[in-house]
C-alpha cells in the first residue's frame, strides 16, 4: 500500500492559510497572506527539494492546484528539481466544481474523495504526497487517510486562519521521526501514525499510571 505523506506549513497556533502571498486564500477577510516568505533560506529550500522528489505523485485539492498550475509549468529549467517533478509526475486533484485539467499529467478524482484516495493508496507505486491543499487536508485527516505528517512550523502566531487540525480530526497518537530546523527559526516536525491516544493518571506521591484506550464518548 502506498503511503500518503501530508506536508503543512503552519503558525505557531496552527494556521496553515496563505503562507505564500497575500491573494493565495483571503477566505474569512484573511490578511495575513504570505506570512511564510520572510523565512526562507537554502536550508528550508533544500530540504523541500528533497522531499517534493521523492513524491510518486501528488495529491492537491482544487484551490492549491491551481496556484500551482498557475505558475510551476513557467519553469522549464532541467536543474530545477521541483519543477521538473511537479511538471511530470502524476497530480490527482480532488474537486467539485473543476470539469477539465490542462497541466501536464494531471487527474480529477471521481466521486467520493475518501473513497478515492483510498483506492489510490491500494495501488501500486511511490509514496502520494498532499502539499498544503487545507479543506481537502481536513477530509484526510477526518477518514485517517494520512500515514505522515510534515509540519513546517514558523515563528509567527496570527490568532485568525484555516487551521491544520480542524473539526472533525480523528483523535490519534503520533510518533515523532525527524525533526530539523533551518537559519530563520522555523523547524520541521515529522510524524508517523501511531494508533489510539494513551491516557494517564498523575497523582501527586503515587506511580503515573499510563494506560491505553479506544475512542473516549461523552
Amino acid at each position: 500500500m502506498r503511503k500518503l505523506v501530508a506536508g503543512t506549513f503552519t503558525t505557531l497556533d496552527g494556521v496553515m492559510q496563505a503562507p505564500g502571498g497575500p491573494d493565495e486564500d483571503r477566505d474569512g477577510g484573511f490578511e495575513h497572506g504570505g506570512w511564510l516568505v520572510p523565512y526562507f533560506d537554502e536550508k528550508f529550500l533544500e530540504i523541500m527539494t528533497e522531499w517534493t522528489t521523492h513524491a510518486g505523485a501528488y495529491l492537491l485539492g482544487r484551490r492549491t492546484y491551481e496556484i500551482f498550475a498557475g505558475s510551476w509549468p513557467n519553469s522549464t529549467d532541467p536543474s530545477d528539481q521541483i519543477a521538473t517533478a511537479l511538471n511530470s509526475r502524476p497530480k490527482f486533484v480532488a474537486s467539485r466544481t473543476v470539469d477539465s485539467l490542462a497541466w501536464n499529467n494531471s487527474h480529477l478524482l471521481e466521486g467520493d474523495v475518501a473513497t478515492a484516495v483510498a483506492e489510490l493508496k491500494a495501488q501500486e507505486g511511490g509514496e502520494i504526497q498532499v502539499h498544503g491543499s487545507c479543506d481537502l487536508l481536513q477530509t484526510l485527516l477526518a477518514h485517517d487517510l494520512v500515514d505522515t505528517l510534515r509540519i513546517w512550523q514558523f515563528p509567527v502566531v496570527l490568532g485568525t486562519g484555516k487551521r491544520l487540525f480542524g473539526a472533525g480530526t480523528q483523535p490519534r497518537g503520533l510518533r515523532l521521526v525527524d525533526t530539523q530546523s533551518n537559519t530563520t527559526g522555523a523547524v520541521l516536525h515529522v510524524y508517523e501514525r501511531a494508533g489510539n491516544l494513551r491516557y494517564g493518571e498523575v497523582e501527586v506521591g503515587q506511580e503515573t499510571a499510563i494506560f491505553d484506550s479506544g475512542p473516549r464518548h461523552e
